[in-house]
């Protein structure tokens, strides 16, 4: 059961780093390298950056979920 959850950890570690390096950035970095750094004409974010917070927050979510029951497992398991 550790072993999957460390799979876990480490597969929501990987896909909250690069949904991070998604995030549009205030200025220069590295979103601006995959086309962050157009500006669009309308006000406010749009549909998609909205759907990539809410992706990375569930992601982080879950990440940190596995960091909380790894520890409970190892506690309990010595």
């Amino acid at each position: 059961m550790v072993i999957g959850f460390s799979i876990a950890l480490i597969v929501f570690s990987l896909l909250l780093m690069m949904l991070v390096l998604m995030h549009k950035g205030k200025g220069g970095g590295l979103s601006d390298m995959f086309g962050g750094g157009m500006q669009s004409s309308v006000g406010g974010s749009s549909v998609a950056e909205r759907n990539l917070d809410r992706i990375t927050i569930v992601i982080g979510l879950l990440w940190f979920a596995c960091i909380v029951v790894l520890g409970v497992l190892m506690k309990l398991g010595n």
